[in-house]
């Protein structure tokens, strides 16, 4: 996320304390899987009609855990951006995602930045149901959705910058276990990777 919103320059519209805020808040992108069930989020097999359905309510749920706790933490820049990331990371850029099915630059840049470095993440990881993809793999499948699954902009500052995502994926990678991310790593690499 901070290497996307890095590399954006001059056509970010955020400043650098906002850029911080969003990607410090990424992190919490996918907390409302909290609320699924393991038997479908470790399922190894394709999930069913009803168990996608319900997996696709991540993202409401994590903005509703989060807005829970900006109860007691009102006007919480981090908080918003965790929940906006939340809650939209999963729509895509012709309006075909999910929860809302919102479209092109309806979609906040939070959350179009995130999509494209949670599905970088997703498919070079291994998970129960499918094996790793290779870093030219996920250059492939992200490219393949430009203006469909994601912003042609940000795609476009990917394919300038897809290697330096590879050398994150490979400087943090656990090599005791493939596909694992060592996320306690982060005060030892500092500026690469926050």
């Amino acid at each position: 996320v901070k290497l996307l919103l890095e590399s954006l320059g001059d056509a970010c519209p955020y400043d650098q304390d906002t850029k911080e805020l969003i990607w410090l808040s990424a992190t919490l992108h996918d907390i409302g899987k909290v609320a699924i069930p393991d038997s479908i989020l470790l399922k190894p097999g394709k999930l069913t009609d009803s168990e996608f359905n319900l997996m696709k309510q991540h993202p409401l749920l994590g903005r509703l855990a989060i807005l829970r706790t900006q109860e007691s933490l009102p006007e919480n820049s981090f908080l918003n951006f965790a929940a906006e990331i939340a809650e939209y990371h999963h729509e895509k850029w012709d309006g075909s995602g999910y929860p809302h099915g919102l479209k092109g630059s309806s979609i906040p840049l939070s959350a179009r930045v995130m999509a494209i470095a949670d599905v970088y993440d997703a498919l070079r990881m291994k998970r129960t149901y499918k094996s790793e993809c290779t870093h030219e793999e996920t250059v492939a499948k992200i490219l393949e959705g430009k203006g469909t699954q994601f912003d042609p902009n940000l795609v476009d500052v990917f394919t300038r910058i897809h290697q330096d995502f590879d050398d994150i994926w490979l400087l943090l990678r656990d090599n005791g276990n493939p596909g694992a991310v060592m996320r306690d790593r982060s005060p030892e690499y500092g500026s690469l990777i926050q």
